[in-house]
């Protein structure tokens, strides 16, 4: 019987931090499952990923906070694939502020990096408990480690998935399912130069780190979990 490839599920796939996990789980073998505001970026990563030679992913043009679509979306998927083995929790946005933020940027902050991740963890964990197995990765910041000045709202957001994190990963990990949160310091993407980066992007973490990190987790051994990593560089310690 031929191996079936592993189910991959990236959010916010079309650009950045997930474009890159996107191409190289697809590199691994992964059958890659792409989630994106932006069908065009979401067809461009798509193209990226055939011509490497890799399955073709599946395309979902969303807005995460749209529980219902994400709720139908999820549906879909298992539908077609039958299952999910890895979720990498990445989509998020950035406002700079903290109680100077106006309220409406700040709810849309929290639905964007908080709620709909939950949202969708409560979709797929249900597939991967069926199954027995899986792997969680919530792509959170080192925000979520440390409350930043001028950057509060943010770091609420990011405090919140880590929490959110820690408790699945004592929750799942005796249910055969690994949750990892990553909590990168600044990461060379166009996000990080909107909110005002003093690091020049060589100075940078890079994109293909965050990749390289959910690489080395999934290949350790069944009997090894990781709760969060923290990923910094020689500027932002």
């Amino acid at each position: 019987m031929k191996k079936q490839n592993k189910v991959a599920l990236i959010t916010g796939a079309s650009k950045g931090i997930g474009k890159a996990i996107a191409t190289g789980l697809a590199e691994m073998g992964c059958q890659t499952v792409l989630i994106g505001r932006d069908s065009d970026d979401l067809k461009s990563v798509k193209e990226e990923i055939i011509r490497s030679g890799c399955s073709e992913p599946a395309l979902f043009a969303l807005d995460i906070t749209d529980s219902e679509k994400v709720k139908e979306t999820v549906a879909k998927i298992v539908e077609k694939f039958g299952r999910i083995e890895i979720l990498v929790n990445n989509a998020g946005i950035h406002f700079n502020g903290t109680l100077d933020l106006p309220e409406p940027d700040f709810r849309k902050m929290l639905n964007t990096n908080l709620t709909a991740q939950f949202v969708m963890l409560q979709e797929v964990v249900p597939v991967m408990k069926n199954q027995k197995s899986g792997y969680i990765f919530n792509v959170a910041s080192r925000s979520a480690k440390v409350g930043f000045t001028g950057s509060g709202a943010y770091c609420a957001s990011k405090f919140g998935l880590l929490g959110l994190n820690e408790s699945l990963y004592r929750e799942l990990t005796p249910q055969g399912i690994k949750v990892t949160a990553l909590c990168p310091a600044w990461v060379n993407t166009n996000m990080a130069q909107e909110a005002g980066t003093p690091l020049q992007p060589e100075e940078m973490i890079q994109p293909d780190d965050l990749f390289k990190t959910i690489r080395w987790l999934l290949e350790l051994s069944p009997g090894t979990c990781v709760k969060e990593v923290v990923i910094t560089n020689p500027k932002s310690l």
